[in-house]
């Protein structure tokens, strides 16, 4: 084969697309930072004791629905920002609709609560420890994404790095939310959140490093 044709193939042949990690690896690698926050949760914390009781109220199927979406949709930032070349301009509104309609409802709640009961509402029983609790927690889950971005090659760093701790973050949500007491919308849509954007901030500040390749 001449030289030319050698770069020509190269340059335009699926031998250059973006090396990518075998799937079941990279699906293991994820399984196992989560196990590895299930397992620090369920020894650290514990299920709640009486979830019967809680999974019979409306709330708490709201929060659910809440971080369940928030980790999808986490799983699919991840991912787009991961891979070179795949549109990403939806990702803000995705990631925005469900923390705006957890707010629309937290705004309900507040509005049709009492006044000395709106405090209750948003500062629960666990301000003080949920948001960190929710950053630890994600903190398997974070590195074994970021092993898993560095290996898809993404050619947007800071947004890459960022978008894994998102995802960490949403993940680690629900797997805290097993045994987090707390199901009023006005804590869940702050403090929640507040804890997603722990890891979301640290993927941005080292993406750059961690993920160059």
């Amino acid at each position: 084969m001449k030289t030319d044709e050698l770069i020509n193939m190269l340059a335009s042949g699926p031998d250059v697309a973006a090396p990518k990690m075998p799937v079941r690896r990279f699906l293991m690698l994820v399984a196992l930072g989560i196990l590895a926050s299930t397992v620090i949760m369920l020894t650290t914390l514990g299920l709640r004791p009486n979830m019967a009781e809680f999974v019979i109220l409306p709330a708490f199927w709201i929060k659910m629905a809440f971080v369940i979406a928030l980790a999808g949709i986490g799983w699919m930032t991840v991912m787009r920002l991961a891979s070179p070349g795949v549109r990403t301009a939806i990702l803000p509104l995705l990631i925005a609709a469900p923390v705006v309609l957890i707010w629309i409802v937290a705004a309900s709640a507040l509005m049709n609560a009492a006044p000395q009961e709106r405090a209750a509402l948003f500062w629960g029983d666990t301000w003080h420890y949920c948001s960190s609790l929710i950053a630890i927690l994600s903190l398997p889950i974070f590195a074994a994404i970021l092993k898993v971005v560095r290996n898809l090659a993404p050619t947007r760093l800071r947004l890459a790095g960022a978008g894994a701790g998102f995802a960490a973050g949403a993940i680690a949500t629900l797997v805290y939310s097993f045994h987090c007491p707390e199901i009023a919308a006005p804590f869940i849509g702050f403090w929640y959140v507040l804890g997603i954007l722990v890891p979301t901030g640290m993927g941005a500040l080292i993406g750059p490093r961690i993920l160059r390749w």
